[in-house]
């Protein structure tokens, strides 16, 4: 207790106040007020956010109107170069922004040093290099003349990211709309906001023109609200819970804004008995539990052929029970704490919604206490659960934790009822070594993304997003930049 008490009073007493980033300069929230910064590993305050509000948003929104026609009008030359310097700054800042985004979010730094930051400093790098290869299309009419497609900047657009992979997500939006010449108003999580102030101070060491950015800190009803709401946010691009999707939608939908919504999910995993079953073990213990399962492409709900069923229960359940839960700088854990206290007790609601609707916990289920500072720390075990019907909440409704369930299938028909059946259709494995099959279920599954024997393998050029209510749009690759221009046809006559 000592010790804890200690810790409170020396985060207290040194508690940094995280300032927005408006027009290139580090600045405090217009209301002067903030509010805490946990560390979800030790459950206590460390930091101090802008408690920002429409006003800081007028202000962010004006530098970004201001700077649009200069940084429109730079060569896509010149815009690389600026990405390109915030990538490499970013990578020579590897070790800082891979213990803030621990930290932060709860998860292990080896997860954040490996994933989170490497794929942020590729996310800039990637679209830095893309714009220079955007090519627009033409179409010859014979005897008549040529079509040509111009794609335009839009102007000024808002980038809403997520808690789960803070910097990351961040950065997969912002690269691509300053790439493509817009300037952007962002909104980092204000769970997370840490990575993203890092990213300020990257902004301003690397010269980047004032307004280009812009990061704005603060809570959703306030500062996503008055993002949704402004006039001159021509665009927005917002990961994260489907009820504010609709929230988002509801409000710039009718003001005819671009909407790009990646939004739940509530994938898959279907493992057919002719699968390579060491290496899908393998590969479902991460698809169930990375990030503590706070990923939106886990895979939650495991299907498994019946011939295997029990097989794969007894030898899942083995190696999940083993799994080490330690706080985010032990080199061995493989699982940190989740975001929050809320989203913990979220978490462990649905734990005991599933034992109500007849599941049966195998292993896990429970909070874990860890010792010493981190003892009121945000740490669950992983859960599996049997015993549940395909259509009852727990298999219906997105728990965004380190939560599955398993469930047997006879054929085909029955596991593909079963995988369609909820509201959400963002991506799902397959597991199974017939062409054919892999083939012909992918084609028949409800959603935007699927792997066949794999998990998690991503080409930053390929489409990303979901349908259903997993969003709306495409984000990655060129789709990407085609979301953040505006395409005018031309038509020249041969006459």
């Amino acid at each position: 207790m000592l010790i804890l008490l200690t810790i409170q009073v020396f985060y207290a007493e040194s508690m940094k106040k995280l300032h927005n980033y408006i027009n290139g300069e580090l600045i405090p929230p217009v209301s002067g007020d903030y509010f805490d910064n946990y560390d979800p590993s030790r459950g206590i305050p460390y930091s101090l956010i802008p408690d920002s509000d429409k006003r800081d948003i007028d202000l962010a929104v004006e530098a970004a109107k201001n700077a649009f026609p200069e940084w429109s009008n730079l060569s896509k030359e010149a815009r690389s170069e600026f990405m390109l310097k915030i990538s490499n700054r970013i990578q020579e800042r590897m070790d800082e922004f891979v213990k803030a985004e621990s930290l932060d979010n709860g998860k292990p730094e080896k997860l954040a040093a490996h994933v989170d930051i490497p794929r942020a400093v590729s996310n800039f790098k990637f679209f830095a290099t893309a714009i220079l290869h955007f090519a627009s299309e033409s179409h010859y009419m014979e005897g008549l003349g040529v079509n040509y497609t111009l794609r335009k900047p839009i102007g000024v657009v808002g980038c809403i990211s997520p808690w789960n992979l803070p910097l990351y997500l961040f950065s997969w939006k912002i690269a691509p709309a300053l790439a493509a010449g817009n300037t952007v108003v962002a909104k980092p999580s204000e769970i997370t906001p840490m990575t993203a102030y890092l990213l300020s101070e990257v902004c301003k060491e690397v010269g980047l023109p004032n307004g280009v950015l812009n990061i704005v800190h603060g809570m959703g009803a306030k500062v996503g609200d008055a993002i949704s709401h402004d006039v001159n946010i021509k665009a927005i691009s917002f990961t994260g819970g489907t009820q504010t999707g609709k929230i988002i939608a509801s409000i710039a939908a009718p003001m005819f804004k671009k909407l790009s919504l990646e939004l739940g999910g509530k994938n898959p995993n279907i493992i057919f008995d002719d699968c390579d079953f060491d290496k899908m073990l393998s590969t479902t213990m991460r698809s169930s539990f990375a990030n503590q399962g706070q990923i939106c492409l886990c895979g939650s709900r495991i299907f498994i052929q019946e011939g295997i069923f029990e097989k794969f229960k007894k030898a899942f359940v083995e190696k999940v029970s083993k799994s080490i839960v330690s706080n985010p700088t032990d080199p061995n854990a493989q699982l940190g704490a989740v975001v929050s206290k809320p989203h913990m007790e979220k978490i462990l609601s649905y734990v005991e919604l599933a034992k109500e609707e007849g599941g049966t916990v195998l292993t896990g289920g429970e909070r874990v206490i860890l010792d010493g500072e981190y003892k009121e720390g945000y740490y669950i075990r992983p859960t599996v659960i049997e015993g549940l019907e395909y259509n009852c909440r727990t298999n219906q409704e997105e728990i965004f934790g380190p939560v599955v369930t398993i469930t047997p299938f006879k054929d085909e028909e029955e596991v593909m009822m079963m995988a369609n059946s909820t509201q959400y259709g963002l991506s799902a494995t397959v597991w199974t070594n017939n062409l054919n099959r892999a083939h012909r279920v992918a084609d028949q599954l409800n959603c935007g993304i699927v792997w066949i024997n794999s998990w998690l393998v991503r080409d930053l050029r390929t489409p990303f997003g979901g349908t259903k209510a997993s969003g709306v749009g495409r984000e990655g690759g060129f789709e990407a930049l085609r979301f953040f221009t505006e395409a005018k046809n031309v038509f020249i006559s041969n006459e």
